[in-house]
């Protein structure tokens, strides 16, 4: 029988562990832990030792989990989920009242999601009104005063000193690696609708540097433009996130995209309680995790 009291799983290792699915690997998550890689490898060690397995693979071209890892994961998040939910019942205040918060169809599919939950368990006097629409249209929303704060994409010279940046990722111009780009001629581009801030550039500050674009297809799902992309249609400007292996990136021939944010922007506005509330519990997600997860 194996002895459970001669294991543990260190709150501080399955931090580590997560950090490294959200980012990619130990350098980077130690970097952005603000740990040295040695100190990280060191937690997951101490862990694999405990549990008297591998979770990480350390062979190259290997997957960054062994299947004990891939396993561990999702016990990983759920024990920290409620691990810090308990800290904070422990010292959370009464709060009561309303906000009113913007998110995109991305982030919907980030950590936000559950420290959104955790939020309104753990504040059930403040009612939450949560609309999803596209970034130009939350920060419009925004300077109209109809919007508490949103969880928008900017361009990341874009970002504002008050912003709060979750996380920062490139954007891509891709194709079907069957498709092939016309010689002469404008290139067919697969858009998002009029307002996807990637359209106005592709279209506006994009073309200045020579390609000629011609939109063939409109979505408002990223969904979508992934399946137009994957039928060869044209070109399409994605995240890293949503690349797949039949498409190929486009070096050439168009001007390279700039990087973008995920960011909190609050309306100018007097301080709300509740809101000041969820973005603190959202900074300390950021300073735990060097930043939120997102889905793949």
């Amino acid at each position: 029988m194996t002895d459970l009291n001669a294991r543990r799983l260190e709150i501080d290792a399955l931090r580590a562990l997560l950090a490294i699915r959200h980012h990619g690997g130990i350098t980077r998550a130690a970097d952005a832990l603000g740990l040295s890689q040695s100190a990280v490898s060191h937690k997951i060690r101490r862990l694999e030792v405990s549990l008297d397995c591998d979770l990480l693979s350390r062979k190259p071209g290997d997957r960054t989990f062994t299947a004990a890892g891939e396993d561990l994961l999702d016990y990983a998040g759920r024990i920290l989920g409620l691990h810090d939910e308990a800290l904070l019942s422990l010292t959370r205040t009464t709060l009561a009242g309303r906000l009113a918060l913007g998110l995109t169809e991305d982030t919907t599919c980030t950590d936000l999601a559950r420290i959104l939950g955790r939020f309104r368990r753990l504040h059930p006097e403040v009612a939450v009104r949560t609309k999803v629409r596209m970034s130009l249209v939350l920060r419009d929303m925004l300077d109209r005063g109809e919007l508490d704060a949103a969880i928008v994409q900017v361009f990341s010279h874009e970002v504002r000193p008050t912003d709060l940046v979750l996380f920062r990722e490139n954007i891509h111009w891709v194709r079907h690696r069957d498709f092939v780009l016309p010689e002469e001629g404008p290139i067919p581009f697969l858009s998002f609708d009029d307002n996807c801030f990637y359209r106005r550039w592709a279209l506006d500050i994009g073309q200045d540097e020579g390609g000629v674009l011609e939109t063939v297809f409109e979505c408002s799902s990223a969904a979508g433009i992934v399946a137009a992309v994957t039928a060869g249609l044209g070109v399409a400007l994605l995240s890293g996130r949503h690349l797949r292996p039949d498409m190929t990136l486009i070096e050439d021939r168009l001007p390279a995209p700039p990087s973008v944010a995920y960011i909190v922007r609050r309306a100018r506005k007097t301080r709300n309680p509740a809101l000041d509330t969820l973005v603190s519990e959202i900074e300390s997600e950021i300073s735990r995790y060097g930043g939120l997860g997102l889905a793949s």
